[in-house]
């Protein structure tokens, strides 16, 4: 007996991981084959609540985990990309998407698996391209999957015989709350209802639990799904916070729902059964489905109660900014180019704004090294580079239609400081990965350095908001002084870089340092010629 439980524990620990390792790698491989379509999809399809749960259907059937696009929905609503009403969309959608793996474990290929992991490698090793190797990938991890729950399944056959296991599910058919508390358990431990799901398919068909046992502990691992959210909007900001809180909301209120129709939900799933003669993993699938699916139903038409419901239970203000284009109306294009021109002009400003934020940020993590100030300058480089993207592409669309000579003089201006912009984004974004290369080799910059690089600094930070408000206000004046300022930096930049070989020749800083030290002043030297770039195009001097 004592073999039958080690190997009994070694075969479901086993083929555990090897079901999880399938989920993830088949969910890579499809992510790989899609591109980095995700974010978009995500970005560009939930301009409705209804859009987001077809959205967070479709990413969450490609990437085989609810809580992987529930992540990545938090990030995007903590990067002011998505709204919070938006996102409540998307997470219900993600929980209709995350069914389609229990129904795969319901079509039966379990005896296929291994020959359908060999043509997964094959795939893999034996071809160079690499849309070969990402179906290779999605292959192989259909096969692990498989391969996985049979190991599984035979490791929980000798359950049978043990008595304390028989009470348990006794008990759990008695009393339903166990069943959710069990089930909601296991997925917070394993952070994945796919295989919590899937053992409970194993656990069906083997005859080792029944459907009123059953059907508590899926209610249960859909709670239990939402700690991997709740984990990562942790440190993250209050709508990150409040779109984890929804989907835990979601799963709650749902599962009381079924809770108080729990017999005739049993009646109909038993009902499905016999007449569509399913096998017992595919009733749970069937389950599963119409759990979510219904769920969603329910609650989908009071989306904008449950954003203000956890924007009541996490109070505060948030402090996210909208970094999607807000003025950019295709109408004006045809009907008034002027106005089309002025809504871009808004755009480039706010673009200009978030490289000021960016930098302040850098800045910041440059002198505290706080992880927070990084983070942020990440996501105001991505919203410069999303405005980038989309003013281009505004104008470029208005440049066909009939602009006046003043016009089209102002239309080229946008289009060069656009560049300048979003170059500024790239070179504070050099510094923040300087900064991180100097945390992960402890690299130690003296006292007097720091204080010339924060002079250095704040003189930028200086010109860049003079170089925007030039622009905002079409200050001829107030360009001629970003250009005396830039002739500073110009100078500082060759002072700190003398400064540094003194320091450099009395051993005082390590070479290590000095290539910090270096390349963030010359990086700062370069934004300084963006914001000159600016003032030209203001005064009308462009090279």
């Amino acid at each position: 007996m004592e073999i039958n439980v080690q190997q009994m524990i070694f075969e479901f620990l086993g083929g555990l991981g090897i079901f999880l390792f399938g989920i993830k790698y088949m969910g890579d491989g499809l992510q790989r084959s899609a591109g980095d379509k995700l974010r978009d999809i995500l970005d560009r399809f939930t301009s409705n609540p209804f859009m987001g749960v077809l959205a967070g259907i479709l990413v969450t059937g490609l990437i085989q985990s609810s809580s992987g696009t529930t992540v990545i929905v938090v990030g995007l609503v903590s990067a002011g990309f998505m709204t919070l009403r938006q996102a409540i969309g998307v997470i219900m959608g993600a929980n209709i998407g995350t069914t389609v793996t229990a129904f795969i474990i319901g079509i039966d290929v379990g005896e296929y698996a291994l020959p359908i992991m060999a043509l997964g490698s094959i795939l893999l090793f034996f071809f160079k391209s690499k849309k070969i190797h990402s179906i290779g990938q999605i292959v192989f991890g259909f096969g692990a999957l498989f391969f996985g729950l049979e190991l599984m399944s035979s490791g929980m056959k000798p359950l049978r015989s043990l008595e304390a296991f028989h009470e348990l599910t006794v008990s759990m058919s008695d009393n339903p709350i166990l069943g959710v508390v069990i089930g909601t358990l296991f997925t917070v431990i394993v952070q994945s209802s796919s295989a919590t799901i899937g053992i409970l398919q194993g656990l069906f068909s083997e005859g080792l639990l029944d459907i009123n046992a059953a059907l508590p502990v899926l209610f249960g691992d859909n709670i239990g799904t939402t700690i991997t959210a709740v984990l990562a909007s942790i440190g993250a900001s209050i709508a990150a916070r409040r779109a984890a809180a929804t989907h835990v909301l979601f799963n709650l209120i749902g599962t009381t729902i079924f809770m108080i129709l729990l017999k005739p939900f049993t009646m109909f799933i038993t009902y499905l059964q016999d007449v569509l003669n399913l096998n017992p993993e595919m009733v749970i699938a069937v389950a599963h489905g119409t759990f979510n699916a219904t769920n969603t139903i329910i609650q989908f038409p009071f989306i904008a109660l449950l954003a203000v419901l956890v924007t009541k239970l996490i109070p505060g203000e948030d402090s996210v900014l909208e970094y999607k284009a807000k003025h950019l109306d295709p109408n004006f294009i045809e009907q008034s180019p002027s106005i089309a021109l002025g809504q871009a002009k808004e755009e480039v400003l706010r673009m200009g704004q978030f490289a000021i934020l960016g930098l302040t940020e850098s800045n910041q993590y440059l002198r505290t090294k706080v992880q927070k100030h990084a983070d942020t300058a990440v996501q105001l480089e991505e919203a410069i580079n999303n405005l980038d993207r989309k003013i281009t592409d505004y104008l470029v669309e208005l440049a066909s239609s009939s602009l006046s000579e003043h016009e089209s003089e102002e239309h080229s201006v946008l289009v060069d400081t656009i560049r300048d912009i979003e170059r500024i984004g790239d070179h504070f974004e050099n510094i923040l990965e300087l900064v991180e290369y100097q945390l992960a080799n402890k690299v130690k910059i003296t006292g007097s350095a720091m204080v010339e690089l924060e002079e250095m600094f704040e003189l930028t930070i200086t010109t860049v908001k003079e170089a925007i408000n030039a622009l905002d206000h079409n200050e001829k004046d107030l360009a001629r002084d970003v250009i005396k300022k830039e002739e500073l930096i110009d100078k500082m930049e060759r002072k700190l870089r003398k400064q540094h070989i003194l320091r450099l020749s009395a051993g005082e800083c390590s070479a290590q340092a000095g290539i910090v030290y270096v390349d963030i002043i010359s990086n700062l030297e370069r934004i300084g010629d963006h914001a000159v770039n600016i003032a030209e195009a203001v005064l009308g001097e462009r090279h």
